[in-house]
């Protein structure tokens, strides 16, 4: 056998050693370079004034993207509408505020004991919070992949609850488009590096905000190549005193043409809950919702 025979494994090592070590150094900005990109639609002739938009989502994001005003508490329906098969419903619960991060929700869906509990932290720096599926008594934060994992079997997921699109920083403004014969301002939203990295089947999201009400009403979730993933939709919003609230929201498996309606049955508005339920600590702790819930009516 000859040397260069004796040499082949110790080259072959070498050879995986430094594919790895060049793998390592690519950093998530540069595998996002990588990935597809929408292209942006602009909904009218020339392209919209991006100062403009800027000024738009900065100021969208300056209220806390908005919301309901206060503390408040909503009792919820959820409606699993399968393309083909039986529906089925369930119940939650949420009770949401706002901190020095952004808005907050709690939120339960299913029974109260063995259902889905989450917390979930809006904002910049925002993050999810789950105990449902783990150890009794712990909570655990969770990962970018994660956030897309089905929630009780619906079409929901904690990112759709969150929503943290709502400050990526890379964007661009498409002008005003007609949702559902409302004016309202269009955005095509590109995720960070590292959250592509970690999740690259979305490539990017597009939402539409209410001109009048400053309210996501859409939102768009799309995939490699241009493909639709899934779709927000408010249906319907009611006012409650003198706050106007999403009385019904369809999410929409675009790939499966699945679908889950949640409508609110019941609503608190005007509370004033203590700071530490919205603690992650306290997750697995019961709460009691307020003792005057009024009546959503269908």
């Amino acid at each position: 056998m000859t040397g260069n025979g004796h040499d082949t494994p110790a080259r072959t090592r070498r050879a995986f050693f430094v594919l790895a070590l060049v793998t390592a150094a690519i950093s998530p900005a540069m595998w996002a370079q990588k990935m597809y990109r929408p292209q942006p639609g602009y909904v009218q002739l020339g392209k919209p004034d991006q100062a403009e938009g800027r000024r738009i989502i900065d100021e969208f994001r300056a209220n806390g993207a908005m919301g309901i005003a206060g503390d408040y508490y909503l009792e919820l329906e959820l409606r699993l509408l399968p393309r083909s098969g039986p529906e089925r419903s369930l119940a939650g619960r949420m009770w949401g505020g706002r901190n020095d991060q952004g808005t907050v929700e709690r939120v339960v869906l299913g029974d109260d004991r063995a259902g889905s509990r989450l917390l979930v932290q809006n904002g910049p720096q925002g993050a999810v919070w789950n105990s449902g599926g783990l150890p009794a008594g712990s909570v655990g934060m969770l990962g970018i992949a994660a956030l897309f994992t089905p929630l009780a079997e619906t079409e929901l997921t904690a990112f759709d609850l969150q929503m943290p699109y709502l400050y990526w920083p890379d964007f661009i403004y498409e002008g005003i488009a007609k949702i559902r014969g409302r004016p309202a301002y269009q955005f095509l939203l590109y995720p960070p590096a590292e959250f592509a990295a970690k999740y690259p089947a979305l490539t990017g999201v597009r939402i539409y905000l209410d001109t009048e009400f400053r309210q996501p009403v859409q939102s768009e979730q799309i995939g490699e190549g241009g493909r639709l993933l899934k779709t927000m939709m408010v249906q319907e919003l009611q006012k409650t005193g003198e706050q106007w609230i999403p009385k019904s929201v369809d999410w929409r498996n675009d790939v499966t043409r699945n679908k889950t309606r949640l409508t609110v049955a019941g609503a608190a508005l005007s509370q004033h809950f203590a700071p530490d339920i919205f603690a992650p600590a306290a997750l697995n702790d019961d709460v009691r919702p307020p003792a005057q819930v009024g009546r959503i009516e269908p």
